[in-house]
C-alpha cells in the first residue's frame, strides 16, 4: 500500500524532464542555476560521470573534474528543478558503471578512452 502511493505521488505530481542518455565514463556538461539573494545565474559544471544511482524520483548522478589540480565532486539529481540542461560532450569506453578508481589517479593515467562511431 505504501509502495502504491510513493508510485502515484512519483508518476502525477514530480515533473519529468527529457535528458540526453549518459553513462559511466562519459564527459558531460551540466547548466545548473545558482540563485544568490534576488539573482540568478547559471554555471557550467563539466566533469567525468563516476557513477549514476538510485530509480525513479531519487535517482543521482555523480560527476569528477579536476579545477587548480584538486579533485572536484559534485551530486545531481535527475528531478532537480535547478538542473537546466545536460550536453554529452564525449562517450568514454568503461568497463564498470561505477568508476571510483578515477579518484585515485592523476595526469594520463586518469584518461579514459573514447568511444568511436
Amino acid at each position: 500500500m505504501k509502495q502504491q502511493l510513493i508510485q502515484y505521488v512519483e508518476d502525477n505530481f514530480i515533473e519529468k524532464k527529457e535528458y540526453p542518455k549518459f553513462k559511466s565514463g562519459d564527459t558531460i556538461t551540466v547548466a545548473y542555476k545558482i540563485i544568490e539573494g534576488s539573482k540568478e545565474r547559471i554555471q557550467h559544471f563539466q566533469g567525468v560521470v563516476l557513477q549514476i544511482s538510485g530509480t525513479g524520483a531519487t535517482q543521482n548522478f555523480t560527476i569528477r573534474k579536476i579545477s587548480g589540480g584538486i579533485g572536484v565532486e559534485r551530486i545531481f539529481p535527475f528531478n532537480s528543478p535547478r538542473l537546466t540542461e545536460i550536453v554529452v560532450n564525449k562517450r568514454g569506453v568503461v568497463r564498470r558503471s561505477r568508476i571510483f578508481y578515477l579518484r585515485g589517479l592523476t595526469g594520463k593515467k586518469a584518461r579514459i578512452k573514447e568511444k568511436r562511431g
